[in-house]
């Protein structure tokens, strides 16, 4: 493989080494809410990692009750939601590869009518107005991220991926379209990136030194007062000082 020679090397993270660099992206497989989904997903992403996968991400995990995409929507919020995916991150693990959660708040793009957001801007794929979250019910997010991180950690998983681009919540914040807010997570560029940057950090701080953080970052949003290429690496900078692991990237709104 002369073309990409070290995609199959190993990838040493300091703290833990991955197999190669192959990386199965994060997807909703429909079993997440299933009846007996874990331990089809045991199954199902077991599979992968015999294939050779270095690091599988899961799906979206919401990490509190108004994240979640829809009424039951799976989310990672007590230790019995936790104790369910112990099957997945074993298999995973007797198969041979690493695997980490995504902790995905869908923000505005939600289909319940409790959905929250930076400001009370209607998505064009919801048909509910969300709610503008409060200086305090911010702070609260940010707690309920390093939590779902924290049991993540309980349920076995390698480390967590924050979901930060395809314009769900966190990416609602970054872009000036749909952050209008007044306090210290709205106006400039450098609020604007405090929601992500705290969420990194206070999830660093939970989980200790040994715990891989991936952060989703969205390189191109594609929508009207999304972030210029300049905003987009001066916040891979920061994220990388705040403690992420690696930085993953995803490209457009699901309303682009």
């Amino acid at each position: 493989m002369t073309t990409y020679p070290h995609m199959l090397a190993p990838l040493d993270l300091g703290f833990t080494t991955l197999k190669n660099r192959v990386l199965m992206g994060s997807m909703h497989v429909g079993l997440e809410e299933a009846k007996d989904g874990f331990a089809r997903m045991a199954a199902f992403y077991a599979e992968r990692a015999r294939g050779g996968v270095g690091l599988i991400v899961t799906g979206g995990i919401a990490p509190n009750e108004s994240a979640r995409p829809m009424p039951g929507g799976a989310a990672m919020t007590t230790q019995e939601e936790a104790d369910k995916h112990k099957v997945v991150t074993q298999a995973v693990h007797d198969a041979g590869s690493k695997i980490c959660m995504q902790i995905l708040h869908f923000g505005r793009y939600a289909y319940h009518p409790e959905l929250v957001a930076p400001s009370a801007l209607k998505a064009p794929i919801s048909p509910f107005r969300p709610h503008a979250l409060s200086t305090e019910e911010v702070k609260q997010t940010v707690e309920d991220y390093a939590n779902a991180a924290v049991l993540a950690q309980s349920a076995g998983y390698d480390g967590v991926e924050i979901m930060g681009s395809e314009g769900y919540l966190i990416n609602e914040f970054i872009a000036a379209q749909t952050n209008q807010r007044e306090d210290e997570y709205g106006g400039s560029y450098e609020n604007r990136i405090r929601f992500p940057l705290e969420i990194v950090r206070r999830t660093r701080e939970r989980v200790g030194a040994n715990f891989i953080i991936i952060f989703r970052l969205s390189m191109l949003d594609l929508v009207e007062g999304g972030s210029t290429h300049e905003e987009v690496v001066q916040l891979a900078q920061a994220l990388e000082q705040a403690g992420v692991t690696i930085l993953n990237t995803g490209i457009g709104w699901h309303e682009a």
